[in-house]
């Protein structure tokens, strides 16, 4: 909950672009790592990280601005501020996945395949952005009487709008779930699980995660009684369930 990493000047570098920017480094390392069990070249796979990160950025803001725009219709320049925060995983999710998959069309490439090998580096860069929000005090929990609560720095934004009080810190728990899930996929993968089925997976387990998670979250509007992490989650979890019982029919198509 301290969003200024260092100062050089008048100019302040934030934890939340570090963390994004660790996050990215992180998920290229590892899809370069994974990109054999999708037939992909170096080249190939650069390519799909570069459209994933704008893509994915693009979307995120866009899915927040979107959603908070009241705290920017009298200044529009906060718009383009990123490196303060303010990006929703899903938006980025979604306009990403469009992005590669167009590409692997348009390449001849197996777009389930590369998104298979994709899930584990989304969920390890995930898992970095979200140490990001806690850092930048976005993002934030609940109130909470639990011992786990944090309590946010006097004076900050976020002891502003919660009087003070400890929170929930969902974001680390959100981060540490993803971690998890990244070794969850990488060792599917490396068990050779058929095609489609780690992504499959993702859409169901993550989807589930995030319904649970959206319950400690205390800066979200709600829309027909849950927020619009959950109503997505509820598109996930059945997509995924669909998407595992298709694919685990096509003995054919393992490895």
């Amino acid at each position: 909950m301290h969003p200024i990493a260092f100062e050089i000047g008048s100019f302040s570098i934030r934890w939340y672009g570090v963390m994004a920017a660790a996050g990215f480094l992180a998920a290229a390392w590892l899809m370069d790592r994974n990109r054999k069990f999708a037939g992909l070249t170096k080249d190939q796979c650069s390519t799909i990280m570069i459209l994933g990160l704008i893509f994915g950025i693009l979307g995120a803001r866009i899915f927040y601005v979107v959603q908070f725009f009241r705290y920017y219709r009298h200044d529009l320049w906060q718009i383009i501020r990123v490196d303060r925060g303010g990006l929703v995983f899903y938006g980025g999710f979604i306009l990403a996945l469009l992005a590669i998959f167009l590409y692997a069309l348009r390449q001849n490439l197996d777009p389930v395949r590369i998104l298979d090998v994709l899930a584990p580096s989304l969920a390890l860069a995930h898992g970095f952005g979200r140490i990001g929000c806690f850092l930048n005090g976005c993002c934030f929990g609940r109130v909470t009487n639990a011992f786990w609560g944090v309590t946010p720095p006097p004076g900050s934004e976020l002891a502003m709008q919660t009087g003070g009080l400890p929170v929930h810190p969902v974001q680390l728990l959100e981060a540490g779930e993803n971690f998890l899930l990244c070794l969850l996929y990488c060792w599917m993968l490396r068990r050779r699980v058929g095609r489609g089925i780690v992504l499959g997976t993702f859409f169901t387990v993550y989807g589930a995660l995030r319904f649970l998670n959206e319950m400690l979250r205390g800066d979200n509007v709600l829309y027909f009684h849950l927020t619009p992490a959950q109503w997505i989650g509820l598109l996930l979890m059945p997509a995924g369930i669909g998407l595992l019982v298709w694919f685990s029919t096509r003995r054919d198509e393992r490895g």
